[in-house]
């Protein structure tokens, strides 16, 4: 087992880095990642761990907003991922740190029920960290990335439809609506009529052909983004229900935190930023007032149940983006839970 460096808690103990590693799959060999967990010092300063509290990594991954809170505080977190191969990294690190931390395998828009199942009602904070991992996309066999071929699946967890079944199944329409929407190509119907097309010749079943049939009629941008990025990842997030998942754990995070509680959560493209920009406006902020010319009807004051901490989000710094790339997009948003009570569940 590969460890390559510790951090100090603080009581001076070390928290064991996570081995350099992903499991390809439950019986399968180990084979080295790594990591690089983005704006984490941005979100541990958000969640701000304290001893005694409880804390959920919602999408635990390769584990690095987990390491960050289990070193910050002596405190206790619950690492939740759909992905096999991560909730046996988790496993391992788990191991390493008795009683500190729990492993869930599961979707994080289900966080509120995997929770209660086991005896959780209330926790102090909550990381979300939206999309794609390098480990997904590193990995070829994994069918997440444009950049080597492999089997087209980009499924997260090992259940339902493979992005190979949306492609040679669904009809031409409902492939544009999926690649305009989630991935905002504008050229979506050019793209879809060429699926349609070469699916009649044979199934699309590698990410290789998938890649060379969308760069055919969709033209290189300038600033040098392949041209197949925005089908992909609307493959993707159809693939993993991405919105779906994100409006579910957004509302069972606000359920679950306490008073005082805090939410953070990076996203990494306009849609899912969107998503949560709304959610907290609607929560963090005072209704509309009416207009004056309109006949005054009765205002039903709404409890407000987040505060935000920052009004605008954090993005990373120059030297982050210089060591990771792949960061450049990421957009932090947190805030507080307050008292108020949440109204519905919806």
């Amino acid at each position: 087992m590969i460890i390559r460096s510790h951090a100090a808690g603080p009581d001076g103990r070390a928290v064991p880095a996570l081995p350099l590693a992903a499991v390809a799959d439950r019986s399968g060999p180990v084979v080295p990642v790594v990591h690089l967990p983005v704006m984490a010092a941005e979100v541990l300063a958000a969640l701000a761990p304290r001893d005694g509290g409880v804390y959920v990594d919602a999408t635990f991954g390769a584990g690095g907003y987990t390491r960050a809170i289990l070193a910050a505080a002596d405190c206790r977190v619950w690492a939740v991922d759909r992905d096999p191969r991560a909730v046996a990294l988790a496993g391992i690190l788990a191991s390493a740190v008795p009683g500190r931390l729990q492993v869930v395998e599961g979707c994080f828009g289900d966080l509120e029920a995997l929770l209660a199942e086991r005896g959780v009602a209330g926790v102090d904070g909550i990381a979300f960290d939206l999309g794609v991992s390098s480990a997904h996309l590193d990995d070829a066999g994994r069918g997440f990335s444009f950049r080597a071929d492999g089997p087209l699946d980009m499924r997260m967890g090992g259940d339902g439809e493979t992005a190979a079944d949306l492609v040679n199944r669904l009809p031409e329409s409902a492939l544009a609506k999926i690649i305009f929407e989630y991935g905002e190509e504008r050229r979506a119907r050019r793209v879809a009529a060429a699926l349609v097309a070469a699916r009649a010749e044979a199934p699309i079943d590698r990410t290789g052909r998938l890649a060379t049939i969308v760069r055919s009629v969709v033209p290189s941008a300038h600033d040098g983004i392949d041209p197949a990025t925005r089908t992909f990842q609307a493959l993707r997030m159809a693939v993993n229900d991405e919105p779906g998942e994100l409006s579910r754990g957004l509302a069972a995070a606000e359920r679950l935190l306490a008073p005082g509680g805090r939410l953070a959560v990076v996203a990494f493209h306009s849609l899912e930023d969107r998503v949560v920009k709304e959610f907290l406006r609607q929560r963090a902020e005072a209704p509309p007032a009416p207009s004056r010319h309109l006949p005054m009807a009765p205002v039903v004051p709404r409890a407000m149940t987040f505060r935000l901490l920052e009004r605008r989000p954090l993005v990373p710094g120059r030297a982050e983006i210089e060591a990771n790339p792949r960061s450049r997009s990421a957009r932090l948003r947190i805030a507080e839970r307050t008292a108020a009570p949440v109204q519905s569940k919806s």
